[in-house]
């Protein structure tokens, strides 16, 4: 089993990785955020990609995901962990929290989201009630308290278009649909990984209050996300490294 890692906002690197080499991928999809970087993280075999770039300089809504996903699976991955930064939308999800969440609802629209296209490429539909592994949501969830750190389990990702952030009527949309949290990447990347039988699961960073709540309630501000970014990014490498522990 090989674990691949896609780092957010915050996680460019993973410090404690010991790089064995990089390597450029390139895929029948174009090119992935950047080259694929190999090592070992506690004599376990990790693969890690930045979502963004290493220089953090692709939106969200322009991240080449089927690349990235394709790229992963090419080179041996079987499991993925996402790191994401999110808003928190319900009352009790605020700044500094994990989540790891168990559903998403997809408000992105013109990625593109699907490997099944195209004149020679029979219409192929999966099964996406549950969109997350559940498997690697417990080991996430099993390193989490194995090394001490406070997640929660369980949460409705709403995955907007960005890169803009919502106004606070879209917040309140949301929340009546039943989302808990809202970032810009979960989608298409979880229904592709699904699609190439990758299993994925999420850590989402929740970084502020969602637009018109808490402190948020006026305006967000953005200082304060790359503040809190900081703070809260070296907790999911912790879980990360102690993910690679278990079988």
């Amino acid at each position: 089993m090989t674990l691949a890692i896609i780092g957010g906002s915050g996680l460019t690197q993973l410090p404690s990785l010991g790089v064995t080499h990089r390597k450029a991928v390139r895929t029948p999809y174009g090119e992935p955020s950047g080259a694929l970087t190999f090592g070992r993280l506690r004599d376990r075999e990790v693969i890690f990609l930045a979502r963004h770039g290493y220089g953090h300089t692709i939106p969200p809504h322009e991240v080449n995901y089927r690349a990235n996903i394709w790229a992963l699976r090419e080179e041996g991955a079987t499991e993925v962990v996402s790191v994401a930064s999110v808003g928190g939308i319900r009352s009790d999800i605020g700044p500094g929290m994990l989540v790891v969440p168990h559903q998403v609802i997809d408000y992105t629209w013109g990625r593109r989201c699907t490997f099944f296209e195209g004149g020679d490429v029979p219409v192929t539909h999966v099964d996406f009630t549950r969109p997350y592994a559940e498997p690697v949501r417990r080991k996430v969830l099993a390193a989490a308290l194995a090394c001490g750190e406070t997640v929660l389990d369980g949460a409705v990702y709403a995955a907007t278009q960005g890169p803009r952030l919502e106004t606070a009527a879209e917040i309140d949309r949301l929340e009546r649909d039943g989302a808990d949290v809202v970032g810009m990447t979960g989608m298409p990347e979880a229904v592709l990984a699904r699609e190439i039988d990758l299993a994925y699961a999420t850590i989402a960073v929740v970084v502020n209050h969602a637009a018109g709540r808490g402190e948020s309630a006026g305006a967000i501000r953005l200082e304060g996300i790359e503040q809190m970014l900081h703070q809260t990014i070296a907790r999911a490498r912790r879980i990360i490294e102690q993910l690679v522990t278990l079988e």
